[in-house]
């Protein structure tokens, strides 16, 4: 028999090793709890559990596959046999043998993203007559898939949603049930039925619970505080009958509200399961003591928690650095920097990571980094300039600045409703194959060419280029792209994407940016090209070569690294500014916690004092509450960056 206590630390063994009942192991950032997972699946087969009776939840293949080849080299080849996988995986299982019983056939069809997409826009065809300004089928998929994943309809989630979309709120709901009654019609399911379906089978089908009740004696669940009503739902049942269920997570660790998970199915775990044994997994492994100074001393003021405290097992280093700067120029420099010193120490691009809090946060760092040739990755999403949002309001100023760049022409059209390429293609011809935006003629045949719904969007447009060279707009780059935004391409977002917001959010930090160039708009265009083209030759040169990770903290959980910077520490950046609204800053402080306990040795945490407004003035931000909340002396005060 395997000696735990020699393997494990006292909190890992005695959940490893726990007996039967309902275990909830609350596992701080760093205190192995995938560790814990593998020994726990490797005791109970020692016990003489059979790894049939066994099921383990994850919430990504990989983590499974990992669980389980750590397990194997614990107890060997006999754990191939236990169930594993995600929670849409292991309903999938269920769906394959009691389908019927859903009025499915066992073979049915799993529809993957685009079939879903394109099945979505049948419906909307049937349902919609006049589909001026109608979402597109990617935002009704969003809201289809929300509703789901939270258990209501499609009319409760539009309660939360943007105007625009209330606005269609009967048609979108007959949209979304024509899309139901023809996926059975069809025998197929999407991604979010099989959870739905698989919790319906176990609900309304009491033979079928009980098989899978009486078959798991066991059931382990990995980042419970990630799961939502629909898994939290099925687990209960699931483990009614043996009461056998350890469930792993940590609610200082729970960011993902905004796509379903609930922070209640953790918290309210015990009065679900009153009898429950509750083991604290608190020894950190992974960062130095100074760093976990931090994150106990961020997360101790959120008042809903189960309170834990990280314990070092690593040796004092050096305390974090706050850089006080100027603005997110100064910022920039400071982080190449700083990056050049971590280098010069023996760390390699590899080790670093910027987080941020949202994405349009990192478009000033983005156009320093590249200038100064230094290798990233974006874990968030793809580069500021290889966004298709970020290529749409180009396209604008290109239009604005050359009479004959067709490429521009061709994107910005194409934005417009009913316009395809051979619309596109006669139109440039009857222009002379030529578009001048400061021609009043040229703009007056382009608007007549075009029918009447394409020709009201275009409307706007052709006053921002008529105002573009009247008044001389070309010199306030900042203010051309704010009313781009404002006039026309805020609304096509909210048509088009389901993260409209986010990406209109990208699009102001844009303007901001171009408010900064003495040259205008021709000095951007005239950066971007050279950017652009230095960066992709750059990745075509070195495809393998370390790189500096840019991400959000909501894609870097579960990860880590050496050294971590935190950019835009500021209120109404981290926090957003949403929570200055709405006052619930709870969440944004957990996600402050994550991005804090990243870090393996060395965290920078870096605070602006000030930003470009979308008119193109300063306004002044102060640190963010996270900072100031700390006591004093944990962090290493920086003011600019002259020196480090």
């Amino acid at each position: 028999m395997t000696d735990y206590a020699k393997l494990l630390n006292s909190e890992q063994c005695e959940a490893a090793t726990a007996g039967d009942g309902p275990i909830l192991v609350l596992a701080a950032a760093g205190t192995g709890k995938t560790r814990t997972l593998v020994y726990r699946v490797a005791y109970l087969m020692e016990q003489g559990v059979d790894p049939e009776n066994i099921l383990l939840l994850t919430f990504t293949n990989r983590a499974a596959r990992e669980m389980l080849e750590r397990a194997k080299l614990q107890v060997g080849e006999s754990i191939g046999t236990l169930w594993s996988g995600t929670f849409h995986h292991i309903c999938n299982r269920f769906l394959r043998h009691f389908a019927p019983r859903l009025s499915f056939e066992n073979g049915f069809t799993i529809l993957d993203q685009d079939d879903s997409r394109s099945l979505i826009n049948q419906c909307i065809g049937a349902c919609v007559k006049n589909k001026k300004d109608f979402p597109k089928k990617e935002v009704v998929a969003s809201l289809i898939s929300k509703a789901a994943n939270r258990s209501c309809t499609v009319r409760d989630v539009l309660e939360d949603s943007p105007e625009e979309e209330q606005l269609f709120e009967d048609q979108l709901c007959q949209v979304a049930d024509l899309y139901r009654d023809r996926k059975l019609a069809i025998g197929a399911m999407d991604f979010d039925d099989l959870l739905v379906n698989g919790l319906r089978l176990l609900v309304e089908h009491e033979d079928v619970r009980e098989f899978y009740q009486r078959k798991f004696r066991y059931i382990l669940v990995d980042e419970y505080q990630d799961t939502n009503r629909l898994q939290a739902e099925m687990v209960d049942l699931l483990a009614a009958k043996n009461r056998n269920l350890m469930v792993v997570g940590d609610d200082f660790q729970c960011i993902y509200s905004w796509r379903g998970a609930n922070f209640k199915n953790i918290m309210e775990f015990p009065k679900r399961w009153p009898d429950c044994k509750i083991v604290k997994l608190e020894q950190n492994y992974r960062s130095v003591p100074e760093v976990l100074e931090v994150a106990n001393a961020c997360i101790r003021g959120n008042p809903e928690q189960f309170q834990k405290v990280l314990r070092p097992t690593r040796r004092p280093r050096r305390k974090p650095h706050l850089f006080n700067l100027r603005d997110g120029t100064e910022q920039s420099w400071a982080v190449i920097r700083l990056i050049r010193q971590y280098q010069q120490q023996g760390y390699t691009f590899n080790d670093m990571a910027v987080l941020y809090r949202a994405h349009f946060h990192s478009i000033e760092l983005q156009m320093g980094l590249t200038r100064e040739k230094l290798p990233f990755r974006i874990t968030s999403g793809v580069g500021v300039y290889e966004q298709a949002h970020t290529k749409d309001v180009v396209s604008f100023l290109r239009v604005c600045e050359g009479a004959r760049d067709r490429m521009a022409f061709e994107r910005l059209l194409s934005l417009l409703d009913g316009v395809g390429a051979k619309s596109i293609e006669r139109f440039w011809t009857k222009l002379g194959g030529t578009f001048d935006s400061a021609s009043q003629a040229q703009r007056q045949t382009l608007s007549e060419l075009l029918r009447p719904a394409a020709r009201g969007q275009m409307e706007p447009l052709l006053r921002l280029m008529d105002d573009y060279h009247k008044e001389g707009m070309g010199s306030r780059g900042g203010e051309v792209v704010q009313r781009f935004c404002d006039e026309f391409y805020s609304g096509y977002l909210r048509r088009t994407y389901d993260n409209a917001m986010e990406r209109e959010e990208d699009i102001r930090e844009l303007g901001r940016q171009l408010s900064r160039y003495e040259n205008g708009v021709p000095g951007f265009l005239q950066e971007v090209s050279l950017l652009t083209n230095v960066d992709a030759e750059y990745d075509q040169m070195q495809e393998d070569v370390p790189r500096i990770h840019l991400s959000t903290v909501h894609q870097a959980k579960g990860l880590e690294w050496p050294i971590v910077f935190i950019i835009w520490a500021s209120e109404g950046m981290f926090p957003a500014s949403k929570v200055l609204e709405s006052g619930d800053d709870t969440e944004e402080r957990r996600l402050f916690y994550v991005a804090v306990t990243r870090a393996k040795d060395e965290l920078v945490i870096c605070t602006p004092g000030s930003r470009i407004s979308r008119d193109g003035s300063v306004f002044f931000c102060k640190p963010s509450r996270f900072l100031r909340e700390l006591p004093k002396g944990l962090l290493q005060q920086h003011y600019g960056c002259s020196r480090y």
